[in-house]
């Protein structure tokens, strides 16, 4: 880095860490984008300068559900080892919120003095990303529809992923879900240093596959797959009649692992964490006591204590995503643990402004649970809608559910605790932007 860029990083810097001070001061959020946003006009290069300065290697977290939880997780296990971390833990996964994150950790030269950048990022950005620097490890977790009107379909993702892997140095590790047959064939193609992990609990499988599948096609001759079985949407035991594509044989499988967050969906990113954390060299009891010991990220199954119930709540933001909630609290429901539900849908530009998603989920399967079910948020109606037409499929029994749509946000969220017994739980279902707003409300500060 010669004087000039030595100056010019300090200045942007010192710009970002007021702009982070002031934004706080006056209570407008936890400044996880402006500063990157500011200082990246003042260095256009400075998220390379400071990625090359991490000791050890940036690590990317990349797919479509599950990079908050997978990220934290694995930034917990390598912080119990005595390891400094620098992590968008906001969930700010765009170029600006990275370079946020990773300004937090400087000095007011521009310094960084941290062992690993453990970064979730966006899959849209990916491409652009691996542009300005090499990380030493990748990470995907999955691809599933989400947000059309800004990614388009899995397989335009897929092959966008590829073009902009494959140039990567021979000693990049790529871990990948060999349960889904997108990225399981993606891995198959690389010539980096791959690694896979999956599940292996065939009593996990579902009785069907869910109308929410994206991908059960072969990806190298389009023959429809064979399933042994399905643990949910497209991730499962499976095979090409037509041709010789099948399952990447996982390093990691899940029978022995431990896990403390509800649904299937986290058993896979407990998996990814631990697989990446053993690349690194950390033992297996240490991996296991950090896994034991892991607390949810913000809105990802986070449990909170409000006016003496339990209140859990469960970001679904695609119909992959609202199908394995609807799952998990239909499996808690069989335990007795849940009585009131309160689903919020948003369609603002963090949550994709098409709506038409919610047609793709079972949410006959949540009417079933009985219960009072209290519906919110900016797209309240449709979601009303949605759940009107699934109880309607019920022709025997009307009235499975109290149905009841309240507009005003803050009010659905207190009918919805009023109609929670003391000490009982109540599961949220919000979108992105929706769950920040239930947050504020229930915490009383801002996270974005």
């Amino acid at each position: 880095m010669n004087q000039v860029d030595r100056v010019r990083l300090g200045l942007a810097v010192v710009v970002a860490k007021t702009v982070t001070s002031i934004v706080r001061w006056l209570n407008l959020g936890a400044a996880s984008v402006l500063p990157g946003a500011i200082a990246r006009r003042l260095h256009s290069n400075l998220l390379f300068l400071l990625c090359e300065q991490v000791k050890q290697g940036v690590i990317l977290i990349i797919g479509t559900n599950g990079k908050t939880t997978t990220s934290l997780l694995l930034r917990t296990i390598l912080e119990n080892q005595g390891l400094k971390v620098a992590h968008n833990e906001t969930g700010a996964n765009l170029i600006n919120g990275l370079s946020t994150a990773l300004l937090k950790n400087t000095n007011l030269l521009g310094r960084l003095t941290v062992d690993y950048a453990v970064l979730e990022v966006d899959e849209n950005i990916v491409s652009l990303l691996l542009k300005e620097f090499q990380p030493r490890i990748i990470v995907g977790l999955n691809l599933f529809r989400d947000q059309l009107d800004r990614y388009g379909e899995v397989d335009l993702i897929s092959q966008r992923w590829l073009t902009a892997l494959a140039p990567l140095p021979p000693n990049t590790t790529v871990v990948l879900n060999a349960d889904d047959p997108t990225l399981s064939y993606l891995g198959q193609q690389l010539l980096q240093r791959v690694r896979y992990f999956g599940l292996s609990e065939p009593d996990l499988y579902l009785q069907e596959i869910p109308h929410a599948v994206d991908s059960i096609y072969c990806p190298r001759c389009g023959a429809t797959l064979n399933y042994k079985g399905v643990y949910l949407s497209h991730l499962g035991d499976f095979s090409c009649p037509s041709c010789n594509f099948t399952k990447s044989k996982p390093a990691l499988s899940s029978k022995v692992w431990p896990q403390i967050l509800v649904g299937v969906y986290n058993k896979y990113n407990t998996l990814a964490a631990g697989l990446v954390a053993q690349e690194l060299g950390i033992k297996i009891e240490h991996i296991f006591n950090s896994i034991r010991d892991f607390r949810a990220a913000f809105g990802r199954s986070e449990e909170l204590s409000i006016e003496g119930r339990n209140v859990r709540i469960l970001l679904s933001k695609n119909p992959v995503g609202m199908n394995e909630t609807i799952r998990t609290v239909n499996e808690l429901k069989v335990k007795g643990q849940v009585s009131t539900t309160l689903i919020a849908l948003n369609d603002r530009i963090p949550d994709g402004t098409d709506v038409s998603w919610i047609w793709d989920v079972d949410t006959e399967k949540l009417i079933n649970l009985g219960g009072n079910l209290i519906i919110s948020g900016d797209r309240v109606y449709d979601m009303a809608l949605r759940l009107q037409y699934s109880q309607e499929t019920f022709t025997n029994r009307q009235n499975l559910v109290d149905l009841i749509v309240e507009e005003n946000l803050k009010v659905a969220i207190q009918t919805a605790l009023d109609l929670t017994p003391l000490n009982g739980t109540l599961n949220i279902i919000p979108t992105y932007s929706a769950m920040l707003e239930i947050r504020g409300i229930l915490t009383g500060r801002r996270i974005l």
